[in-house]
């Protein structure tokens, strides 16, 4: 018997920020039986191999059946190393087969090789399986279109979530296409890209004086990340945290850095530290304390390079020998030394070049760039809008300069576009190519009014080149790229700071920029669906945040994304005037929402008293009572109540739930053990038996 299809929503999407991420069983799994693998998907939040397959065959079939892909032609694939079995990424495999298109295997890689060999290699479209920074025990798929290698925008996400909800059976489809394995090609390709010095902006910079840690999270750059850096000329080279056993992001990686500015001794002590079973920062301090005489007088510089398990992040780290301590540069931070080094290094080009950030940066940032003369733009959370703007300003520099009719005409379609409710991707490739029909300029890249885009989180954009494939002056290249990241923000500080004294190279390093107050608060284990536009929850969310701030004598407004709908971001003004901002969405990665609270370091105690009462807000209406993560959190509270608790007696998946309660801010370490927090002690008391 076929199992009924669910009723849904006309314009429902099954994606989240960046592609679609779940925990993964088996379809053989106990907890399953009897569910197909949309209603597992659905009902239960889990993803089987079977569902894995049906989503990236829907997809499939239906760029075919828009002609933007013909039975032979060829997809790429890709994954990071969390899935030790091969059980997920076969399935992804062979929903491309079945589809009758041709699989260009990769293997274990970085994310952003997957759209490069791509671009390289013509195909129609590619598939990364990987949750990213993620947990081990979930993973999931980031699709890239053939257009300028760019992801899924809203209405892409309905067309697949339509294709996939209509699908019939395919178990028993054949394999029509190939599997063809490019593993090492694009490999090669990878590292020729990276060590470019057009990419790598090395050219006038050594690094020959820099010790440099490198923690691949057990994930995709493991081995990759650590030879480039020695064959870049890095002095010395230490890589930990580089077993493939699918342990990805475990005590490692940029996850645990968030939120973190310094990086204390104390933060490391065994038994009572956040970071006392994280083998690179660990590592970190040891270094610092055997060269410190070095260090202090500027002859050897100790730095960490810290990527998720997919690659396509970065955070820096760096040793400060006369504070003891680790300075933590986010992607706000390396974002700004990659724009400051490309206005020094070309003040001509980049004069007025747009720098694109998220809603997540610290509110100082655009002001910043923007005094460094760039123009800043600000979008929502995920790279996906980051290109969206991207692919439009590339549009928009060739319109610039062409007249006559049709130049009108095409301006105002792309006027139209900007304003659009309906974003689609196949709308801006449709626009390029009667720019293309008209043969207007390519818009020379090399002059392309773009610096860089970031993303807090460590998720950073600049332009960079293959040099080779089918195209003979090379292709354009616009992804996140975590290694190339890191090269270009080493390249800043070098050519930054090069002959600065130890303390303003520090100094530097520590603030590249004047910091405002960011803060964020998270709650895990919840009913995301129960909070959207206009819902019950986000209406007493917003009137909760206008009313904080009001009796804090800020003023406040809503301001609305037409791209995130979902999102409620409130902009405050202070009684000083200085601008904050308090927002609230669901993340589309993991199973959680936050409270973002941004503003001047002036507003930060006004700020975090608002986001406490929000949050709080979150917390009593929004758990998942039928979680079982949910049910492992109130077992470890109710333990913590009584008596600390030491990490040790923790296994399994309370591990993973133990550091989620500590994010929550629901427990704290101590000398004898985690603790509950006030907001933990709140929480257990409020919460119904």
């Amino acid at each position: 018997m076929t199992p009924k299809k669910p009723s849904l929503p006309r314009r429902f999407r099954v994606q989240g920020t960046d592609g679609i991420r779940r925990e993964v069983r088996p379809s053989t799994d106990p907890s399953l039986k009897g569910l197909s693998p949309l209603q597992s998907f659905l009902d239960q939040g889990v993803m089987t191999e079977e569902f894995m397959e049906r989503y990236v065959y829907a997809h499939v079939i239906s760029l075919i059946r828009d002609r933007q892909l013909k039975r032979g032609d060829s997809c790429v694939v890709g994954w990071d190393p969390r899935d030790t079995r091969g059980k997920y990424t076969g399935a992804v495999v062979r929903g491309i087969r079945k589809a009758g298109i041709n699989a260009l295997v990769l293997g274990v890689v970085p994310t952003p090789l997957v759209p490069m060999v791509m671009l390289y290699k013509q195909a129609g479209a590619a598939f990364m399986v990987t949750a990213s920074h993620n947990p081990k025990d979930q993973n999931g798929i980031k699709t890239f279109l053939a257009y300028r290698g760019m992801k899924l925008l809203p209405e892409n996400d309905i067309t697949l979530t339509g294709s996939l909800l209509s699908l019939d059976s395919i178990r028993s489809k054949p394999l029509k296409g190939k599997r063809i394995d490019k593993r090492q090609e694009a490999l090669d390709l990878f590292r020729r890209f990276s060590l470019d010095e057009v990419n790598s902006w090395s050219r006038e910079v050594s690094f020959q004086d820099i010790l440099l840690v490198v923690d691949p999270a057990r994930g995709s750059l493991t081995g990759i990340a650590a030879e480039v850096f020695k064959k870049a000329g890095f002095g010395k080279v230490i890589e930990l945290n580089n077993r493939l056993n699918g342990d990805v992001n475990l005590r490692s990686g940029v996850a645990d850095l968030e939120g973190y500015k310094i990086i204390s001794r104390d933060m490391t002590v065994k038994g009572s530290g956040l970071f006392a079973r994280h083998p690179a920062i660990l590592k970190l301090f040891e270094l610092g304390r055997k060269h410190k005489s070095k260090l202090r007088t500027g002859k050897l510089r100790l730095s960490g390079a810290v990527f998720d398990a997919d690659g396509d992040r970065f955070y820096r780290l760096d040793y400060h020998p006369d504070k003891d301590c680790l300075l933590v540069l986010s992607g706000d931070e390396t974002a700004y030394l990659q724009a400051e080094y490309l206005m020094k290094r070309d003040p001509r080009k980049y004069k007025g070049a747009v720098y694109i950030n998220t809603v997540e940066s610290d509110l100082n940032t655009s002001r910043a760039v923007e005094r460094l003369g760039f123009k800043p733009q600000l979008s929502p959370v995920g790279d996906k809008w980051v290109l969206l703007r991207i692919a439009l300003l590339i549009i928009e520099t060739r319109l610039k300069g062409f007249r006559g009719a049709k130049a009108v005409v095409l301006k105002k379609r792309l006027a139209r576009l900007k304003q659009s409710e309906s974003l689609n991707v196949s709308a801006l490739q449709k626009l390029e190519a009667q720019i293309d029909q008209a043969r207007i300029g390519d818009g020379e890249f090399r002059d392309f009014p773009f610096a860089v885009g970031s993303e807090e989180t460590g998720h950073n954009i600049t332009l960079g080149w293959m040099k080779e494939g089918a195209v003979d002056e090379g292709l354009p290249v616009f992804c996140g790229n975590g290694l190339k990241s890191a090269l270009n923000t080493f390249a800043a500080s070098q050519f930054l700071l090069a002959g600065k004294p130890v303390a303003k190279y520090y100094a530097h390093l520590e603030k590249p920029f004047a910091p405002g107050f960011k803060g964020t608060r998270y709650v895990y284990y919840i009913h995301q669906e129960k909070f959207g536009n206009g819902s019950a929850i986000w209406r007493r969310v917003r009137k909760c945040i206008l009313k904080a701030g009001r009796e804090r004598g800020y003023r406040g407004r809503v301001m609305p994304f037409r791209e995130d709908k979902d999102m409620l971001y409130i902009a405050l003004t202070s009684p000083k005037g200085s601008q904050a901002g308090v927002f609230v969405r669901n993340s589309g990665t993991e199973n959680k929402i936050s409270v973002n609270l941004r503003g001047a370091k002036g507003d930060a105690s006004a700020l975090k008293a608002i986001g406490e009462q929000a949050v709080r807000i979150l917390f009593a209406a929004l758990k998942n009572q039928d979680n079982p993560h949910y049910k492992i959190e109130l077992d470890l509270l109710s333990q913590i109540a009584s008596q600390p608790l030491q990490e040790t007696q923790v296994a399994g998946s309370a591990q993973r739930v133990l550091m989620e309660m500590a994010k929550q801010k629901l427990v704290q370490p101590s000398a004898k053990g985690w603790r509950l927090t006030p907001l933990g002690s709140w929480y257990i008391d409020s919460t119904p038996e």
